[in-house]
């Protein structure tokens, strides 16, 4: 009986814990798309590559620390594989703030449930995974349910369409490479981040301005900082 209790407490524990986990990253996701949407709609900070860039260097900073107290432990990962990574997720985490810029959140939103369907798909193509009936029925729900928010979202517009088309391929594709970067290379969440943080960092402030420019046709050294941007865009992602 008391090895019974004793399971009992520590599997109450770990649901305690996953649903802690799960409720913060609600929480922190919805946030970051509001300040995110703050930023670029109310103070005009439209530099949405930029902002990434901001974004990873915080996460580098935060994964020098974690290292530093010892969470992170020393790993390797091929120069080859992180050039990879850092294309794919920076096509990622550009396309949904490019995204976020020119559509509304509700529209962001509906256009990320797609990418359960195309992650389906990546498995099936690459991994020979097979579905169930019901998970198809399910992944079918998804897209009428996007289709009809489409085509009845007045707000939606062309370039933001295909900025969350390129959003929703590139973020799939990403975390797909992640599972099969963790798999093959035995990393933790942390180790990658740790890995990858640092290079997307550096390249998307390289290219960032230059992008953004491009995309909006305004200079971020012409921009007017005022305290609340300043504040909130280094933020961590």
């Amino acid at each position: 009986m008391p090895s019974t209790s004793k399971a009992t407490s520590k599997a109450d524990k770990k649901a305690t814990v996953d649903a802690a986990a799960w409720v913060f990253n609600v929480v922190t996701s919805v946030g970051i798309i509001i300040v995110n949407k703050a930023l670029m709609a109310t103070y005009g900070f439209s530099f949405a590559t930029t902002l990434t860039g901001l974004h990873f260097a915080t996460t580098t900073l935060m994964t020098a620390v974690l290292r530093w107290l010892g969470y992170i432990q020393p790993s390797h990962l091929p120069y080859s594989e992180l050039l990879k990574f850092v294309f794919f997720a920076n096509f990622s985490i550009v396309g949904m703030n490019v995204s976020l810029m020119w559509n509304s959140v509700g529209f962001y939103q509906i256009a990320k449930l797609t990418m359960i369907p195309v992650s389906c798909l990546l498995e099936v193509v690459f991994d020979k995974i097979r579905y169930s009936r019901d998970t198809k029925l399910s992944i079918l729900v998804v897209l009428l349910g996007v289709a009809v928010c489409t085509v009845t979202d007045v707000s939606v517009n062309g370039k933001g369409f295909i900025a969350a088309f390129i959003a929703v391929w590139s973020t799939s594709l990403q975390q797909y490479y992640v599972h099969y970067l963790q798999r093959k290379y035995s990393l933790t969440s942390f180790n990658l981040l740790g890995h990858t943080a640092p290079a997307q960092a550096a390249s998307l402030l390289l290219i960032g301005p230059f992008l953004d420019y491009l995309l909006t046709n305004k200079r971020i050294d012409a921009f007017t900082f005022h305290t609340p941007s300043l504040v909130s865009a280094p933020q961590c992602v």
